[in-house]
């Protein structure tokens, strides 16, 4: 009789659980534009299928733009990645991106981050900026938004340039860039000097070079897998980030101690001077939060400020395209004179300032083609069920997405030819000049985001871009190796193709690495341009 029983029970139980199971993948989301997915495994199938098309490491992103072409190009498309992730709401839509991202009754300050961020949470910490909602964002957003000012550029950066030009020797684009870029941020968040800098890894300071490992394990598929897929990567992960925690944490008790015997009126406005606003003491509470800030915002100059993968794609499109990188040189001569050399342009650019930045109208038309065509990352948004918040597509119709993850994926968005033509995928700096450019909807372009919760780096970001262009750009001649290579013809020459770029021997693609980076680390050879 117990048997009897037992069957019966187990035949129920797995008829409830194949009834929700069929509700889950095939009834809950019917609303929403999606392909056919598998009973079991959602679309990872399906995702799985497509990777095999192509070249396996391109980005995600790729991929679901060819899933999403295939169903027509919706404005939105449903990504079960069920049990690996929530379902996911793919938006290729500006408008629809926008909807999520301004402020409204519901959600005052835009709708929350998804709780996929928590990943991060080795590099950036739990009471991160990046996470945090409501006004304990605004708060601190208000806190420390006087600390994203211009800071000046190392002279290191320039000198390897120099000493790589003399070698003629191959290397990483990606490594100089991104070591400038962690030193900057350094001085403009803690006021130090990282040491990042020095290509010999044994000499830079031991934060940059366990920051570096940290990073290294989020640059495959183990990007955002649950820590039960990856037990081994997920220890790894955070016994760095504790020895990280606790050099920050040792580095902000120094700097407070140096506050302290300050004047206010000399107080700095790096961000550990602005935690210490309005306090007399450094709690256990305050050393920790503000760690959590330092962490993230070094992660931020590093990685998703974009300034690391936009200068290496501005430099790559440049030196294959020899009008835009005339048009650049001869912009910077009528700005900042003929002289070439590091020093004198940095002295040029100190005593003109913002005056000379702000007239570097092609410049700029290069970085924002760049954010445009090579995307570095979109933004993840999530509501919980109950809340009923909607978004309505063009044409009408209202899709909520409770329990979705909201994806707003730039590097769909921005290549959109109904915005940006038949050039939608072409390197067009001129776009933005002029009258060209009033025809592109504000909404179109967001590698910052947009709302209240855009990227407060975004200025010390394009100030910083601006200024390293405009000191490397007439000196040196940049000669892609590897992937994106030139293709010669029978004198050796590098020859144009129908939009004025030199054809190439293969293309270069972004994979992720955290965010969206050139697959190869952009390896260049360089020479002087007067060679």
């Amino acid at each position: 009789m117990f048997e009897l029983y037992l069957l019966a029970a187990t035949t129920l139980l797995a008829s409830y659980f194949y009834a929700r199971l069929n509700y889950v993948r095939f009834s809950q989301y019917v609303h929403i534009p999606r392909l056919p997915n598998h009973l079991l495994w959602g679309h990872l199938q399906t995702f799985g299928e497509f990777m095999q098309r192509g070249i396996r490491d391109r980005h995600p992103d790729v991929i679901f733009e060819e899933m999403w072409a295939s169903m027509g190009r919706p404005p939105i498309m449903l990504v079960d990645l069920r049990p690996i992730n929530r379902p996911m709401l793919l938006i290729t839509s500006n408008s629809i991106a926008e909807q999520i991202s301004k402020p409204t009754t519901l959600f005052p300050f835009s709708t929350p981050k998804s709780p996929t961020w928590t990943h991060m949470i080795p590099i950036i910490g739990s009471t991160s900026i990046l996470g945090r909602e409501g006004t304990d964002w605004k708060d601190l957003r208000k806190r420390y938004n006087p600390g994203f000012t211009p800071q000046h550029l190392r002279n290191h950066f320039f000198i390897y340039l120099d000493q790589f030009a003399a070698s003629k020797e191959e290397f990483s684009l990606e490594k100089l860039i991104s070591n400038l870029s962690f030193d900057v941020i350094g001085a403009a968040v803690m006021q130090v000097d990282l040491n990042a800098q020095h290509l010999d890894r044994s000499k830079q300071g031991e934060v940059i070079r366990l920051f570096g490992d940290l990073m290294q394990t989020y640059n495959d598929d183990k990007n955002n897998l649950p820590w039960w897929i990856v037990p081994s990567t997920t220890l790894k992960r955070h016994r760095l980030a504790k020895r990280i925690d606790l050099l920050i944490k040792d580095t902000i008790k120094q700097k407070y101690a140096e506050l302290k015997e300050e004047g206010e009126g000399n107080r700095s406005k790096s961000i550990v001077a602005l935690s210490f606003q309005d306090t007399g003491t450094l709690t256990p509470q305050l050393l920790s939060e503000t760690s959590d800030q330092v962490r993230s915002f070094l992660f931020a100059g590093h990685d998703k400020i974009t300034i690391t993968s936009t200068l290496q794609w501005a430099f790559y499109e440049l030196s294959r395209t020899p009008r835009a990188l005339k048009a650049v040189r001869d912009e910077l001569n009528e700005i900042l004179g003929p002289e070439t050399d590091h020093r004198a342009v940095c002295t040029a650019l100190t005593q003109n300032g913002e005056h000379a930045l702000q007239k570097m109208h092609y410049i700029n038309a290069v970085i924002k083609e760049t954010l445009r065509l090579h995307a570095p990352a979109g933004t993840v948004r999530m509501t919980e069920p109950g809340t009923g918040f909607t978004v309505r597509a063009s044409t009408g119709e209202e899709y909520c997405t409770d329990g979705l993850i909201m994806y707003a994926c730039h590097s769909i968005i921005q290549r959109d030819p109904t915005v940006f033509g038949d050039t939608a995928d072409d390197w067009v700096p001129e776009r933005w000049l002029g009258e060209a450019s009033q025809s592109i909807p504000a909404t179109a372009w967001r590698p910052f985001e947009r709302g209240p919760r855009s990227c407060m780096g975004l200025e010390l970001a394009n100030i910083e871009a601006r200024a390293i262009i405009a000191i490397v750009a007439r000196k040196y001649d940049f000669i892609k190796t590897g992937l994106g290579e030139s293709a010669l013809d029978e004198e050796g020459l590098p020859t144009l193709n129908d939009k004025g770029q030199y054809r190439v021997k293969s293309e270069l693609y972004n994979t992720r690495r955290m965010t969206s980076k050139p697959v190869d680390g952009t390896t260049m050879t360089i020479k002087l341009a007067s060679d």
